[in-house]
């Protein structure tokens, strides 16, 4: 057998056409929608009319309750951002379509975007998941008399939960990864741990808490005690459930609780100012930023109390590995407009702000190259920066 020549030296050789012509139409594509605008954000219109409920996916999908292309009656409709084009509507077994428009949905996203969890009062009360990679209906669990306010996916995939409020019958109950095959439903029909409302108010820390005379704690007609579950978030690692609990009175301040995860055993508990709207885990782990009252703070897990934050917010998202946080606020000083923004989280400077109304929902990727805000009349609001 000859031998083989030596290389004299490095030498060019021919590379794969077809991944270097997808990987150049990609940069083309960018840098011409870059030349286009001055802007790090872009605006475009998902969906005409209005969305009574909806939720952005990380990889760039949309889940809305809207009545579609053809004006017909509402339906649960999944749409791709970039395109603005509906992909698929979802269906469940004895769904034909009917019910009043306006019934309350709410929707969870797996961490990749290749799953979702929804619950809509047109449907039987339970929570519904979907396969989006074979595009089926994988199955129900977890019924419940009261509405869910939240649902929430943790980031590694292995637990869910569920939150409801509505005083007596309000529950928080989270739900560990079944581990079987994919296709299959994701959670088995047992929660791993459930947390009654009723069991918040026989806290020692709630009860025995001393506050100022002008937030008397249960002895005011209006009540200050607790009503349900609000918003909640898994911390970055899964060990850690962040839940808001929702308390009853004209005045009152809500409360986070931090609990352990699956059980569901309380950490500790933290009084807010006004109405909790939004909250997420920066991504270190080691503190929350709340949206309550219009106004942001940060909750250090270490710190009894939360610290204001030089802005104000009612959404918040943080990215999954930046200390980089994007907002909305529909009030800005001066301004009878909102805005989209982002923060600095080490140094607290917001940079990067952009006009918007109406904002329901933010979501970074799952990458954090882009993130998205969209309305309920169907704008999205696309943020994608050169380099971050």
């Amino acid at each position: 057998m000859p031998a083989r020549e030596k290389s004299a030296g490095p030498q060019i050789v021919p590379a794969p056409m077809q991944a270097l012509a997808l990987h150049s139409a990609a940069i083309v594509a960018r840098g011409l929608r870059d030349l286009a605008r001055e802007s790090n954000w872009l605006v475009k219109k998902v969906f005409s009319g209005h969305a009574s409920s909806l939720a952005i996916s990380p990889c760039g999908q949309m889940c809305a309750v809207s009545r579609g292309v053809r004006h017909g009656p509402e339906r649960l409709i999944i749409y791709d951002i970039e395109r603005s084009v509906p992909t698929l509507a979802l269906a469940v077994p004895g769904d034909f379509g009917a019910g009043a428009a306006g019934q309350p949905a709410v929707f969870a996203w797996s961490p990749e975007g290749d799953s979702l969890v929804a619950a809509w009062d047109v449907w039987a009360r339970e929570l519904y998941a979907f396969d989006f990679q074979g595009k089926s209906f994988l199955g129900s669990f977890g019924g419940f008399s009261n509405f869910p306010s939240s649902l929430v996916w943790s980031g590694e995939g292995k637990h869910f939960a569920a939150s409801s409020a509505g005083g007596e019958g309000s529950h928080l109950r989270v739900w560990k990864a079944a581990g079987d095959p994919p296709g299959t439903l994701p959670f088995g029909p047992e929660p791993a741990g459930e947390l009654d409302i009723a069991a918040c108010s026989a806290w020692n820390d709630w009860s025995a808490r001393e506050e100022p005379a002008e937030h008397p704690l249960g002895d005011s007609e209006d009540g200050d005690s607790p009503a349900g579950f609000g918003r909640a978030a898994f911390s970055p690692n899964g060990a850690t459930l962040a839940a808001v609990i929702e308390v009853e009175g004209d005045w009152a301040d809500d409360a986070i609780a931090l609990l352990d995860v699956p059980q569901l055993t309380q950490r500790s508990l933290c009084r807010v100012q006004g109405s909790v709207t939004d909250l997420a885990w920066t991504a270190d782990g080691r503190a929350l930023i709340v949206c309550s009252g219009g106004q942001a703070s940060r909750l250090l897990l270490d710190s009894p109390e939360p610290e204001p934050l030089p802005f104000g917010a009612e959404l918040c998202a943080c990215h999954p590995y930046l200390p980089v946080c994007v907002c909305f606020s529909s009030w800005l000083k001066n301004s009878a407009k909102g805005r989209l923004f982002l923060v600095d989280l080490e140094h607290l400077r917001v940079f990067d702000e952009y006009p918007a109304e109406g904002i329901v929902d933010l979501r970074w990727s799952y990458d954090g190259s882009k993130a998205w805000a969209a309305t309920s009349e169907g704008l999205a609001c696309i943020y994608e920066p050169p380099l971050l």
